[in-house]
């Protein structure tokens, strides 16, 4: 029976009491987790699509979890789900790690050339590519899919999503530049290239209008919120112009499309190349 669907009838049908059998699958499922091998979400066909079974897999984690003591020293106290420690990543697996206070928790997969600056977090089942730079205080969401040669600019925040199952996690496609203080969140997908200015914020309620296409895109019931590739994203308001909000002059945050990236772009984000 194929790895899959022996992690799906565990997590539809879990017995009162684990068994070392239970615990060795969920091992072998994480090792493929962290291969790279089983994601939460992929592109099939130039589309991505969520694999349900690999995020039952992550839950059944924490339900297969005891908490233990990960303290680094009675100054330090860490206490958390014995099946999801710290990642074990040696000097071969060509990570650069500064030092800083970063954590990584087991069960994600990590590309070669990847640069973690401190302090950044790194949740279960992500997915970051070759390449990439997570800066400070940036977050990886549980699930995040990001791809090669990303930029998450310092106290960037892309959300995971774990629950509900069926959610599309966020995802981040190659040679994209998140700006500092950015967020994406509620399962968005960063088109290839794009370039968010510090400071915009995408969910699946807000909806982007694009000033150069002349289109509005939002997240539909059946598809999530996509920003086209190329896509330069700034911070931006629109006026409520009915009601109170209207009368009292008032304006609600939306993002904006201004251009599409070109050799000017290009060369402002070249510079991060001498920091790899």
């Amino acid at each position: 029976m194929s790895l899959q669907r022996r992690i799906q009838q565990l997590a539809e049908s879990p017995p009162d009491e684990f068994t070392e059998e239970h615990y060795e699958l969920f091992a072998e499922f994480k090792e493929e987790l962290n291969r790279g091998e089983a994601r939460a979400a992929e592109k099939v066909d130039g589309q991505w699509r969520v694999n349900h079974w690999v995020k039952h897999g992550i839950l059944l984690g924490f339900k297969l979890g005891h908490v233990e003591n990960f303290s680094a020293g009675a100054r330090l106290p860490f206490y958390d789900k014995h099946t999801y420690p710290p990642k074990l990543i040696s000097i071969e697996d060509g990570v650069r790690i500064v030092p800083g206070g970063s954590s990584i928790r087991d069960g994600c997969y990590i590309g070669r050339g990847v640069t973690c600056m401190p302090p950044m977090f790194v949740n279960v089942g992500a997915y970051v590519d070759d390449d990439t730079m997570i800066d400070s205080h940036a977050l990886v969401g549980s699930c995040a899919q990001v791809g090669k040669r990303v930029h998450i600019s310092a106290a960037a925040q892309i959300g995971g999503v774990l629950e509900p199952v069926g959610a599309m996690p966020v995802i981040i496609e190659d040679d994209v530049l998140i700006g500092g203080n950015c967020g994406v969140y509620e399962g968005a997908i960063v088109g290839e290239r794009a370039v968010l200015a510090a400071g915009t914020i995408l969910t699946g309620g807000t909806p982007v209008y694009d000033l150069v296409r002349d289109e509005v895109y939002r997240r539909l019931a059946n598809s999530p919120l996509k920003i086209p590739p190329g896509a330069v994203v700034v911070p931006g308001s629109r006026a409520i112009t009915s009601g109170k909000g209207a009368e009292l002059g008032l304006s609600v945050y939306t993002p904006i499309i201004v251009k599409y990236r070109d050799e000017k772009t290009d060369a402002s984000v070249r510079l991060e190349e001498f920091l790899r």
